[in-house]
């Protein structure tokens, strides 16, 4: 069961804001983080996408996978920004799965695949994107207040 009909409907505790790392709920189940990446708020972000989501009662592996995506689209934010770069990332529940959306500030910097298979010896980065396409089919590039957005979708069942 991917959502259990034993779901908390009670909202997790958040952390308490500090430098670099500021999260609030969101109306729907999940939450919505503004972070300063870093050594610390990145790893602290993909585990409380993976803790928040197994608090309203979605599966280890689900959260596992969200876990994963947030890392790759976190990740990709920082090679494209540059260290330090500000990052809003959302983590919600919808009828069809977990939305997961991170905002960077560089709109013109957009995600490209590389053209080398996924298990060449000769590709050294690139298998996010790839990765991204097996997990959250249907991924998309949007325009943000913040510059640009990735959202995806990762389905429960």
């Amino acid at each position: 069961m991917a959502v259990g009909a034993e779901m908390v409907m009670e909202r997790p505790q958040l952390p308490a804001p500090r430098p670099g790392l500021y999260v609030r709920h969101r109306e729907e189940r999940g939450f919505t983080a503004h972070v300063t990446a870093s050594e610390t708020t990145f790893p602290a972000v993909r585990r409380l996408a993976g803790w928040v989501l197994i608090s309203y009662g979605v599966d280890r592996e689900v959260a596992d996978t969200v876990e994963l995506v947030v890392s790759e689209l976190v990740g990709n934010a920082v090679r494209v920004c540059g260290p330090s770069v500000p990052v809003v990332v959302e983590v919600y529940l919808t009828g069809g799965g977990v939305a997961v959306r991170v905002h960077d500030p560089e709109p013109e910097m957009l995600p490209r695949r590389s053209r080398r298979p996924m298990d060449s010896d000769q590709a050294v980065s690139g298998r996010g994107l790839a990765l991204l396409d097996v997990l959250a089919p249907g991924w998309k590039v949007a325009c943000s207040p913040v510059g640009k957005k990735i959202c995806c979708l990762v389905p429960c069942s």
